[in-house]
């Protein structure tokens, strides 16, 4: 029995400690999966452009661009969501 089956009443858990431990394992693979493939994409996006992105939202205070990137991030995000869900 786990060490921590004990606080299960306490915190309203129905699962054994012990069946998470592969829960949790794949969430934690995925989720680096994830940040490996959004790191790639936000990579290629900022090489791809024909100026510095860092120079032109911080520097230049380049709104819209920064309004693009934003979206950019957000639509990357909901890609490698759906893809984690199946």
């Amino acid at each position: 029995m786990s060490s921590l089956a004990f606080l299960a009443p306490f915190l309203g858990m129905i699962v054994k400690m012990e069946d998470l431990l592969p829960v949790i394992t794949t969430a934690v693979i995925f989720v680096a999966i994830g940040l490996i493939v959004f790191a790639i994409a936000f990579i290629i996006v900022v090489y791809v452009s024909p100026f510095s992105v860092k120079k032109e939202i911080e520097e230049d205070q380049n709104t819209a661009l920064a309004i693009i990137i934003g979206s950019l991030i957000i639509g990357i995000a909901i890609i490698i969501a759906s893809a984690i869900n199946g």
